[in-house]
C-alpha cells in the first residue's frame, strides 16, 4: 500500500489518543472539549509548518561550532496561541519561580549535557544551536512538540493531562526530533516515521537515565510518566519495555502499541502509524541495552547514534535496514558479542528472522 508523504508536527501525544477522549461518551465534558481544541489547533500548526517549509533557523548557531555552546531561552505564551512569546529566562539566569519555565530550562540543560558529554555533540545541530522553548501555550493544550526550530509546551487540561514540562524524557524526546532532522532526516511516514519517533523515545529515555544515573536494568523505560492525572488508568504514554501496557482507560482506550512485527499495525492514520509502530524498534533497543548491562548509553546508545549519522541510513529507511546497520555497527565498534546481542534483540521483535 502506497502512503502519501506527509509533513507532520512532531508532538508527543498521538492524535488517536486525543480522538478517543473527544469521542468517549462518558468522558468529562471539559476534557472532550480540550481534546477537540488540541486536535484542531494541531491541524493549524501543521499548516503553518508546511508554509514555513524547510526554514530551520541557522542564525541560532554560533560561528565556531566546535565551541560547546549551551544557550537556553525560555519564553511564555501566557496561554495565547502565539509563539515564541515573552522571554522569561535565559542562560545562567536565576530560577523564575514558575514551575513550567524552570522545568523547561533544566530539561534543556540535561539534554544538552547528555549530547555533549556522552556523544560529543554540540547541541541539536552539532554547531551550537540555541535551545528555545515556549511554555504555557494555548488554553488546556494537551501536547508538547518540536516545530522545526523550537520546543512548545502546553499545560494540559488538568483533567486527563497535567503540564508537559514535568517529564524529562518528553523534553528529551522532542528535542531529539531536532537531532534526527539534522542527521538522517528520516521521513515522517510509515516505517521511517516510526523509526523517527523511536529515535526520540530512545534518546529521550537515555537523557532521563543519564540525568538520574540509572543503569539500563533499573530504568522504568516509560515515556510521559507523571503527565497523566490520577483520573487516567495508566502510567505513561508508552512503554519501551512492554509495549501495549502503558495505559488501559475507558476514555483514552487501551495502549495499542505492538511488541512484535507479527502485530505491526497497517494504517493510513497518524502518518502510517508512526506513534504506534515505533514500539517495535523501541523494544529492540530496550532488549539490547538490558542484555549488555551497565548504562544504556555506553554501548547501545552509541551504536544507535552512530547509525543515525551514517549515509547508508536513507531518509525512507525501514526497520530491516535499520536493524542491519545497527548489527554492522555493533560489530565494528564492539565486536562479535555485542553484534550477536543486537541480532538477538531484533530477532526477538520479529524484524530479523
Amino acid at each position: 500500500m502506497m502512503l502519501k508523504k506527509v509533513h507532520s508536527l512532531c508532538g508527543i501525544i498521538p492524535p488517536y489518543m486525543l480522538e478517543s477522549i473527544s469521542k468517549a461518551e462518558l468522558a468529562n465534558t471539559e476534557g472532550r472539549a480540550a481534546a477537540r481544541r488540541t486536535l484542531a489547533l494541531t491541524t493549524v500548526l501543521q499548516t503553518k509548518r508546511r508554509m514555513d517549509g524547510a526554514r530551520i533557523s541557522r542564525v541560532m548557531a554560533v560561528k565556531d561550532g566546535s565551541i560547546p555552546h549551551k544557550n537556553r531561552r525560555i519564553y511564555t505564551c501566557n496561554n495565547s496561541e502565539s509563539y515564541p512569546g515573552t522571554l522569561v529566562r535565559s542562560e545562567e539566569s536565576d530560577p523564575n519561580g514558575d514551575t513550567a519555565i524552570d522545568e523547561c530550562y533544566e530539561g534543556f540543560g540535561a539534554t544538552f549535557d547528555f549530547y555533549k558529554k556522552i556523544l560529543g555533540r554540540n547541541s541539536l545541530d552539532n554547531t551550537g544551536m540555541d535551545l528555545i522553548g515556549s511554555v504555557h501555550y494555548g488554553k488546556s493544550y494537551n501536547n508538547a512538540f518540536w516545530n522545526g526550530s523550537q520546543m512548545i509546551f502546553g499545560d494540559g487540561d488538568g483533567i486527563y493531562f497535567s503540564r508537559f514540562t514535568q517529564a524529562l524524557e518528553v523534553i528529551g524526546h522532542e528535542l531529539a526530533h531536532g537531532v534526527t532532522s539534522y542527521t538522517a532526516g528520516l521521513e515522517y511516514q510509515g516505517q521511517s516515521g516510526a523509526l523517527n519517533e523511536s529515535m526520540s523515545d530512545v534518546f529521550g529515555s537515555m537523557v532521563k537515565q543519564h540525568h538520574l544515573r540509572q543503569k539500563a536494568t533499573d530504568a522504568d523505560w516509560l515515556i510521559g510518566k507523571g503527565i497523566f492525572t490520577n483520573q487516567v488508568q495508566g502510567v505513561a504514554f508508552r512503554s519501551m519495555k512492554a509495549p501495549g501496557t502503558a495505559y488501559n482507560d475507558p476514555h483514552l482506550g487501551k495502549d495499542p502499541q505492538p511488541a512484535h512485527m507479527k502485530e505491526f499495525i497497517h494504517t493510513t492514520e497518524d502518518n502510517g502509524g508512526v506513534h504506534k509502530n515505533c514500539s517495535i524498534p523501541n523494544r529492540a533497543f530496550y532488549l539490547l541495552a538490558t542484555a549488555l548491562g551497565g548504562y544504556s548509553w555506553e554501548k547501545a546508545g552509541r551504536i544507535w547514534y552512530a547509525v543515525l549519522r551514517q549515509p547508508e541510513l536513507v531518509k525512507n529507511a525501514d526497520f530491516v535496514l535499520f536493524a542491519k546497520l545497527t548489527c554492522e555497527m555493533a560489530l565494528k565498534m564492539y565486536g562479535e558479542t555485542v553484534r550477536d546481542a543486537a541480532l538477538a534483540a531484533w530477532k526477538a521483535v520479529g524484524v530479523i528472522n
